[in-house]
């Protein structure tokens, strides 16, 4: 009986030593597997240019990377990626070998000079107006003139043909004949990193897939608005315009919405500066035209102007969509000074202190 329970305690003994010796196994495994898989995917000997598009999400990239077997595992890598923190990327090509290993490629591409070498850098300003963007690209793509673009841009099979990618575009109000340029407004502010062989619709695109990841974020809110997108990005350029700073975006925004509940016209200067496009040189010009006559000139004309008038970003996109509420009709920024912007509930306090601050213009 004694040696019967003796046998039996052996065995179990074994039987966990044997289960404690298969998990040390099984875990010393994964983890030189783990080891391994981070290791390069070849000798080195393959060169390739790997590209990373606007928008591609690290997912993507990751396979990508796994497809061209520059990476022996998407998994692997994901998971050191979220262990070491190496989750940043640029758009761009790349000139990588498989002789290369993950962390090595992963710190390659978070550096956007290493991007830079094979592609053509395109930056829009938050405020810019499009033909200034069309003069940018004919710059770097002497091969395109800038009204070869801004044709394009203005091309209306081409408009149609862009709605049918990108929801956030209306025909309808894109091919307004009052439009100066018909994509005014969406070519989003950012620096863009342009195959030297890229087409204007390649360039466009890009600006375009740009501000509809933008478009995507605020989308909801939008069609709660009760505006169009249309109509919320032109807001947005006249915001972007009249604000010198961030902190100052939702409290115009909210000053134009009260004016617009009132039926009172904007009356904003930067629409006229717009209106007077090829005519403008300098805010002050804006100031003394406001009789000018132009869809866009929001001294004549009641509600928004006919579209955008400069391509604004993210923050004063959100700005309108997030206004600050207040009972003020009336806003001047001290340019002569500070930039300190001041509001007012009404044209009676606005008017002192425009003389107070000297603004008077005659």
């Amino acid at each position: 009986m004694h040696k019967t329970k003796k046998v039996n305690k052996k065995r179990k003994l074994i039987k966990r030593l044997v289960v404690l010796l298969l998990v040390v196994l099984v875990a010393c495994g994964g983890s030189l597997y783990y080891r391994q898989t981070l290791q390069p995917a070849g000798s080195g000997k393959k060169e390739v240019l790997f590209q990373i598009k606007s928008g591609d999400s690290y997912d993507t990239v990751l396979s990508n990377l796994e497809e061209k077997d520059l990476i022996k595992s998407k998994t692997t890598a994901k998971i050191y990626a979220r262990l070491s923190g190496h989750n940043t990327y640029y758009a761009g090509y790349y000139r990588l070998n498989n002789g290369m290993s993950t962390s090595e490629i992963l710190d390659y591409i978070a550096d956007i000079d290493n991007a830079n070498k094979e592609q053509i850098s395109i930056t829009v300003t938050e405020g810019e107006w499009a033909k200034d963007v069309a003069k940018s690209i004919a710059k770097k793509y002497p091969k395109y003139s800038e009204d070869e673009i801004i044709e394009k841009w203005n091309d209306s099979d081409y408009i149609k043909q862009l709605a049918e990618d990108y929801e956030f575009l209306d025909v309808d109000e894109l091919n307004s004949a009052d439009v100066k340029i018909k994509l005014e407004g969406y070519l989003y502010p950012q620096t863009y990193l342009c195959d030297p062989d890229a087409t204007i619709d390649d360039i466009t695109r890009s600006m375009l897939d740009q501000f509809d990841t933008i478009y995507q974020k605020y989308k909801s809110k939008i069609k709660k608005s009760g505006y169009s997108t249309q109509e919320i990005v032109t807001l947005a350029s006249i915001v972007q315009f009249e604000s010198g700073k961030k902190s100052d975006m939702k409290k115009i925004a909210g000053v134009f919405y009260n004016r617009l509940k009132k039926d009172m016209k904007l009356e904003s200067s930067v629409t006229v500066c717009y209106a007077l496009y090829d005519d403008f040189v300098s805010p002050s010009a804006c100031e003394v035209n406001t009789d000018v006559d132009s869809p866009y000139n929001t001294y004549q004309n009641e509600g928004l102007p006919v579209g955008p008038i400069d391509n604004p970003g993210e923050d004063a996109i959100n700005a309108v969509l997030n206004p600050e509420e207040s009972d003020y009709l009336y806003f001047l920024a001290d340019v002569n000074g500070d930039g300190t912007v001041y509001y007012f509930k009404t044209y009676e306090e606005h008017k002192a202190k425009m003389e107070e601050l000297n603004l008077n213009i005659e």
